[in-house]
């Protein structure tokens, strides 16, 4: 099914993102009823993250990117798109401008992290369903870089309903399909349109990873870096906040989520 028909992109389109969607304290809720998901470890000695947006992957698994080189895994990053196309219509900031401002924002919030700064591809925002093969052949160079190297791709989720991290997420599955490699998922998204026990969600492949106080700590710092998504550009309505408090708050948590 093509991104545009995918039921999660219908749900991700029919909840928009100014809009509560499902709010945190349900999520907490039903964790708490249902008890504990499997532990996640990353037992490989290189984790290749892929973000659709240059924001994606420290929210979604910040604190794991800095568990992971503190264990001594290199951790690779890259962004799949250029960021520019948060704002239309900015009275602002251009498209161009945008960009290089979110380039400066991921590269604080990876130094934040102690990580490596996340590579920079600069495919456009809001097209890379037209970009797959491109997707495709970055994460295989990427890859090639070390053959030899237990490797893992850990990419955005390939149902997680903005189209873009669909894309991404297909292109990852295909990669490691023909590399051989394992594919991890990371939601971001899903958690604003879906509902607890949703029937559409493979809870059945999720799995947590605990951030220590340290971690968790540092990831907030890092997201902190992030000044044109959790803040308003101007008084402008083209230029309002994109990741709302009731947004963050999901993605802020004591452990990060990883569909295996």
């Amino acid at each position: 099914m093509t991104a545009d028909g995918s039921p999660s992109t219908h749900r991700f389109g029919a909840t928009p993102t100014s809009a509560e969607g499902t709010p945190e304290v349900e999520w907490q809720r039903w964790f708490a009823a249902r008890g504990p998901w499997p532990d996640f470890e990353p037992g490989v000695r290189r984790l290749v993250v892929l973000a659709a947006h240059p924001d994606d992957e420290v929210l979604g698994v910040g604190g794991l990117m800095a568990a992971a080189h503190r264990r001594g895994i290199e951790v690779v990053a890259l962004c799949l798109s250029d960021g520019s196309a948060s704002h239309p219509g900015s009275p602002t900031l251009s498209p161009t401008e945008l960009a290089i401002r979110r380039r400066a924002e991921v590269d604080s919030a990876t130094s934040v992290l102690g990580i490596e700064p996340t590579r920079w591809c600069g495919l456009g925002d809001g097209t890379l369903a037209d970009h797959e093969d491109e997707i495709e052949a970055i994460v295989e160079h990427t890859l090639a870089e070390q053959p030899e190297t237990p490797t893992a791709l850990l990419a955005v989720w390939a149902h997680d309903g903005h189209p873009d991290h669909e894309a991404v997420g297909r292109g990852a599955r295909r990669v490691g399909d023909r590399c051989g490699v394992p594919v991890w998922m990371y939601p971001i998204w899903m958690w604003h349109w879906a509902t607890p026990d949703d029937p559409d969600i493979p809870w059945e492949r999720m799995r947590t990873f605990v951030l220590d106080d340290d971690l968790e700590a540092a990831k907030r710092e890092a997201v902190q870096a992030f000044d044109t998504q959790i803040r308003p550009l101007s008084p402008a309505p083209e230029d309002a906040t994109v990741l709302g408090p009731h947004i963050l708050d999901r993605l802020l948590r004591d452990r990060e989520f990883v569909f295996v």
